[in-house]
């Protein structure tokens, strides 16, 4: 945080240091902090912008954070219980968190969409060729 003297010298990385005075730190991020604080501060204040701005609601705040950790390629359990948590506290509705869901989850269609096409030209490429 910074320091209200005004001989005080500002933090370096003043993103971070207000996401642990909310709360939001995660303790995840720590090892890239302690390995690179001014990298670790652009990627936060890039990724946490819209969310300290107040340029968006703080419950669709909520929905995107349940649909980011909830997604098939992050799968942040503890990050959607805390993200469900407080949009519930912000008055969104088990309907809209379970649309939040249901919307995520089709992200995992990709895995069908990239692989069965595999399979099928494997497949394919293996009845075409005679087998010893």
């Amino acid at each position: 945080m910074t320091d209200p003297r005004p001989d005080a010298i500002p933090s370096p990385t003043p993103v971070c240091d207000r996401l642990r005075a909310l709360g939001q730190w995660n303790e995840a991020w720590q090892p890239f902090y302690d390995l690179d604080p001014a990298w670790t501060e652009r990627f936060m204040a890039m990724g946490t912008g819209p969310m300290l701005s107040g340029v968006l609601d703080p419950k669709v705040i909520e929905f995107i954070a349940i649909a980011v950790d909830a997604s098939c390629t992050h799968l942040y359990a503890p990050g959607v219980r805390r993200h469900v948590r407080r949009a519930l506290e912000l008055g969104a509705t088990a309907e809209e968190i379970t649309a939040v869901l249901q919307l995520t989850s089709v992200l995992g269609i990709h895995t069908m969409s990239v692989g069965a096409p595999i399979l099928h030209d494997e497949l394919a490429r293996r009845a075409a060729v005679p087998q010893a």
